[in-house]
Parts: structure tokens; sequence; C-alpha cells
């Protein structure tokens, strides 16, 4: 399995290669030359594997530069009972309306997030040593990715994480989680500005080739195609799960996105031959994707038109993952990719509403968007119902996914954190306090340690030369 960038300036690379880039050296994305394909047997086979099992499976269809048995054996350190206790690493939580909600959010930091970033952790290190190198990661987070990745990364001898996140757009445990951490290889830089100010750092230095190399700068925001291929496996379980009981053989999943990636790795999933018949997007107020796949138009918003909301992990207005998809919907071909982006940058739009018959249709993508108000309304009427909690942007999904249930379809609605992580929405919606696990008690009381900086990339740039291991003694 080799990888191609969506805009074919770069020749095919393996697996470890394209996980130490991030960004592709042409300002593209890295996806698989071919996408591997599941039959129904193979599937069939799949109904008793452990969660790492399943995982060992797919993400070897991905990944053939690591042996197998090393690959099982990432898999198995990545997802275990000390990581992600309880009874069933991801389970399946029937809510009312023919809806269930997956539960991705038991690992260490509540969120989604950890589903993938604890096996970049793994394979991270695992590339590194056998390479005898080192990393530094440059991340942008808008809540739960820097906390994801921080965590699974914290005490790696062989990474440094340099995470950067919009001062006063995040919740304040998803602060807490984040800026307390001490370890020596962890950097929280505070940017004033929005997430897409955050990104658009990101992508400028990992852009500028030549400090990429000499800084060793790699990636964990979804524009690494390692996180997109780890949360493929979650589809796959979901599926397992819903199917197992009263002979369903299409699922449709709902997802919660602002940055694309998640829902993603549902379309790989579904173009694997995984039958999933809807993939629904939900979108909170920052609702760029859902008019894309109303209208056929792509128009991102600048940062003053981005809203802060109360479901703040989703308040991007400039979606990383979607040029994998335009990718595919362009039938593969680089050249319209380039051309395509070319026109957001000299427009700030482009207009693919010629191939709107296809979105549905051919991919099962359908959109809708939810409001503050639907947020506290969809979180009153769930605890209500079941005594379930959820967090705001579980709620977003959960108040989409109605519209779109179908007899005789069940409809899963991906968890995207735990409700501890936004209390005073959850205290706005129901008056109580929602649980905190006992591991992380008393987080807010702890030191913070974080850098507050402005949104200027030439200040960033200068603060990772500071901080960083150099590849050379040379380096500019």
């Amino acid at each position: 399995m080799k990888y191609i960038s969506t805009r074919g300036g770069m020749a095919p690379q393996p697996f470890s290669d394209i996980l130490l880039e991030g960004l592709a050296p042409d300002g593209g994305l890295a996806v698989p030359e071919t996408i591997p394909q599941v039959s129904d047997d193979t599937l069939e086979q799949w109904r008793g594997l452990s969660y790492a099992e399943l995982a060992g499976e797919i993400l070897g269809l991905f990944i053939d530069d690591i042996p197998q048995e090393d690959l099982r054996s990432l898999v198995a350190a990545a997802y275990n009972s000390d990581v992600f206790p309880g009874p069933r690493m991801v389970p399946v939580k029937p809510l009312k309306g023919g809806m269930s909600l997956l539960g991705l959010s038991e690992g260490p930091t509540l969120a989604f997030k950890d589903m993938a970033m604890q096996f970049l952790g793994q394979v991270f290190e695992y590339v590194l040593e056998h390479r005898g190198a080192t990393l530094n990661i440059l991340g942008a987070t808008s809540g739960d990715t820097g906390s994801a990745a921080e965590y699974a990364m914290r005490g790696k001898r062989s990474v440094t994480v340099f995470m950067l996140s919009p001062q006063g757009r995040m919740s304040d445990f998803q602060r807490a989680q984040m800026y307390s951490l001490q370890d020596a290889n962890i950097h929280n830089i505070a940017v004033e500005g929005v997430f897409d100010d955050c990104q658009d750092i990101v992508k400028t230095l990992a852009g500028d080739l030549e400090f990429k190399e000499a800084y060793r700068l790699g990636a964990v925001n979804s524009i690494n195609w390692a996180r997109i291929a780890a949360q493929v496996v979650y589809y796959f379980w979901g599926w397992l799960r819903a199917t197992d009981q009263g002979g369903a053989r299409e699922v449709s999943f709902c997802v919660p996105s602002g940055n694309f990636g998640n829902i993603l790795a549902g379309h790989i999933a579904r173009e694997m031959g995984l039958p999933i018949r809807r993939l629904v997007l939900a979108t909170n107020e920052n609702n760029v994707l859902e008019e894309f796949f109303r209208t056929g138009v792509y128009r991102p918003r600048s940062s003053a038109q981005t809203h802060a909301t109360s479901s703040p992990s989703m308040d991007i207005s400039k979606a990383s993952n979607f040029e994998r998809f335009i990718f595919d919907l362009l039938g593969r071909e680089p050249e319209q990719v380039r051309e395509l982006w070319k026109q957001l940058e000299e427009n700030g739009q482009f207009d693919l509403s010629d191939l709107k018959p296809q979105f549905e249709a051919r991919y099962g993508f359908v959109a809708g968007t939810s409001s503050h108000a639907d947020r506290l309304a969809t979180i009153r009427r769930v605890y209500e119902e079941t005594g379930v909690l959820i967090d705001p942007h579980t709620a977003d999904g959960v108040k989409v996914a109605a519209d779109f249930v179908e007899e005789g379809v069940p409809m899963l609605v991906l968890e995207t954190a735990l409700p501890a992580k936004f209390a005073e929405t959850i205290r706005e919606a129901v008056g109580i306090e929602p649980p905190v696990p006992a591991h992380l008690a008393g987080l807010a009381s702890l030191p913070q340690r974080v850098v507050n900086m402005a949104c200027d990339v030439e200040q960033v740039r200068e603060y990772i030369r500071e901080h960083a291991p150099l590849r050379n003694s040379e380096a500019p």
C-alpha cells in the first residue's frame, strides 16, 4: 500500500513516511493509491473480534511496511482496559427514536480523539525508534485534539509537541486538561484568534519545506492519514454491533463534524464496502459544510465570521480534511483539485453544484444544523427520556440525526465527548453538575503552563526554533 497526494505532486510513499510527514510536500493531503475492499464474508469473520483485534485487521489493510506481528502489538498497547477502562471499550448506548450512541469517549481525555490518538502515540514511537529519529509535532486544536494528542505523546522520548489553541475559545475543562500538563516535551501555545487561525499557522509552517525539514515537523491533526485510518475502525465496530440483532444490513451514522476528519473516516469505510446507508453530517452555527452538502458551494468564512458557540470543538470554518473527499468526488483527478483550491484562494469559494446529485446517491452524504437552543433542548430531552447525559456536540448529532432515521435502518450517533468537559452547558440544560471521572477530579486546581501569543506565524516559528530539538546545527 502506497500513498499519493490529493494534488498529485508527491511520488508514492509507504505508510511510515507519510506518518512522519503530515502535510504532503505539494500542500495536498496523503491518500491511499487504492481503497482496500472488505467482503461480506470477511465482515462476518470479524464479528467475534475484540476492538484491538479488529483494529489490527483494518489497519493492516493500510499499513504494510510494519510487520503484522508488530502492528498487533501496537494496537494491543493502544486499545486495552488500562487505557479505555470499562466493561466494553466502545459501547452502544440505546436512545429513543430509533437512535443509539456509539460510545467513543471512554479514553483518558473523555473525547473521541483518544480512539485515534492512542494508536498514533504507539506508532510514532515505534517508527521513530526504528529510524533512530525524533519528531516535533505541530498541531492545532479547537478543544479535544490537543489534550488527546498530549496525553498520548507525553513522556515519549522521541516526540515533542507544540499545540496551538485559540485563546478563550475552549471550555474551562478543555483548557485545564491541556495546560495542566507539566511534561517537558509538551508545549501549549494559546493564539489570539479562532481555530482556523491556528490551523493556518500550522499549514504555513508545514508548507515551508526547508523549515519543516530542519525542525522535523510532523502532524497529529487529521491532516495525518494515520488519524483517519484509526478512526475507520470504529465504523466497522459500530456496524458489527448494530447488525448483531434484528437482521439489519445497512446502518446510518450521524457525525458531529467541524474539520471533516471524523466523518471522512466513515466515507472511507463506506468506500471499503461497509454497508452504510447514510453519513449524516451535523454542524453547529458554523455550518460551512452543511451549506456545501445543501447547495454544492464551498464557502469558508473568515475568523470574524466564525461564531463562538456552546459546541466549541466544532467552531471551524475551514475543514482541513474536506480536500480528501473532494479528491474522490472529482474522480481522484489531482489537476482538478489543484484548480479548485486555486479558485478557493482567489475567490474565497468554489461551486460544485453540478455534482450535487452524487452527494447522497453515490456517497450517502446528507447534512443538517443545530443551534444553542437545539443543544439545550436535546440534552434535556435525552436526559429526561433515558437518564443519559450527552455533551453539546453529541447533542448536535442527536438533533440532526432525528430527521434522517428510517425504519429498519439503525442510526448510530457518534458520541464526541463526555459531558464533564462542558459543565456550563450541562448546568444550563438540566441544572445538574456532570460527573467527573475520578482520575480527572481536581483538574481545575492544578497549575497551568501555557504561552500566550499573537496570531503571528513568525512568533510561532521563533518559539519552535528556541524549543525544538534540531536536525542539524545549521538549522535556520
